[in-house]
């Protein structure tokens, strides 16, 4: 379930409500005349199923809503209404597996604003994982896949695509390749450091490490587990559902791939450098296609879902 909450001028309420009113999805609804300030007007609430959110969304965008008001939604986390109750009944589909495509396309945005917590957290997982690499444990490569913020811009590009975002594109390509090189060239910078305080030599990079050598090794699993992961990861962002972010963080080698190419750069280990630019080619391309793949078949699938609701909506308005 979730709460429709809308600040629209005078002049649009009574449309928006028409259109909140005649929806069998909206199981409770109410209109507060004069109570929005900013922008001069009224202020509606409703509570929807999340399963018709999409379609009621769409039809407030079309009265132009979003122009000349706002529109909230958020999730109701717990609910007692037998009218809510028949409501999410009636709406096709589960709630869980529903997407509400203006919550994915502003988390979107979000996740790829190159900030200073995003360049701050990807360059402490670098380092981390630089860490772990020369002390060959995969504890600290598990820490440094967690920490990394890269996999909400990964998901962004495939947002984009089936949105058709150029400019959110643009912003997830230009977040990650930044966010990468930066966080690189300061790990690189680090490693130097640690090189000339004696802390770290050459045998410590290019000697035999068991426990993390597969991070320059890529071979055609890497790119399997990298599917595989976004899409379980994409499923978990666009789902009600998102206990499987997790399990992506930990499965995907591209934070560790970027540590040892910080690390291998300092220390002149071009061979080292190669395999794990093509470990973090291998893993990010695998990612974006997995993520746009997934996102493109929910967008398929909750099309028909949409089509169909129309016409049962349509249906029980002649009835």
């Amino acid at each position: 379930m979730l709460t429709l909450r809308i600040a629209a001028p005078a002049a649009l309420t009574d449309d928006v409500l028409a259109v909140l009113s005649e929806d069998p999805a909206v199981s409770s609804l109410s209109a507060l005349r004069g109570a929005s300030l900013k922008p001069p007007g009224d202020v509606v609430v409703a509570d929807i199923a999340r399963e018709a959110a999409n379609n009621v969304v769409d039809r407030l965008r079309d009265l132009g809503v979003h122009r000349e008001g706002t529109v909230h939604i958020e999730p109701v986390r717990t609910w007692l209404s037998q009218r809510g109750l028949d409501a999410d009944l009636q709406a096709p589909g589960s709630s869980a597996d529903s997407v509400v495509w203006a919550d994915v396309t502003q988390q979107a945005y979000e996740d790829s604003e190159l900030n200073w917590t995003y360049l701050s957290f990807m360059t402490l997982a670098t380092v981390i994982a630089a860490i772990a690499i020369v002390l060959d444990t995969q504890v600290l490569i598990i820490g440094a896949m967690v920490l990394g913020p890269e996999f909400g811009a990964i998901a962004a590009l495939g947002v984009a695509l089936v949105r058709r975002r150029a400019s959110l594109f643009a912003l997830a390509a230009r977040t990650l390749v930044l966010g990468f090189v930066i966080a690189i060239l300061l790990t690189t910078l680090a490693s130097l450091a640690a090189g000339a305080l004696g802390w770290v030599t050459l045998h410590d990079v290019t000697g035999p490490r068991p426990q993390t050598g597969f991070v320059f090794t890529p071979d055609k699993w890497s790119f399997i587990v990298a599917v595989v992961a976004a899409a379980a990861g994409v499923l978990s962002l666009t789902s009600a559902r998102v206990g499987g972010l997790s399990g992506v963080f930990i499965s995907v080698t591209t934070v560790p791939a970027a540590g040892n190419i910080g690390l291998a750069m300092a220390f002149g280990a071009w061979g080292e450098v190669r395999g794990s630019l093509l470990q973090l080619g291998v893993n990010l391309a695998g990612m974006a296609v997995a993520g746009w793949a997934t996102l493109a078949l929910q967008q398929a699938v909750w099309s028909r879902v949409s089509i169909h609701r129309s016409r049962l909506v349509s249906r029980l308005r002649r009835a």
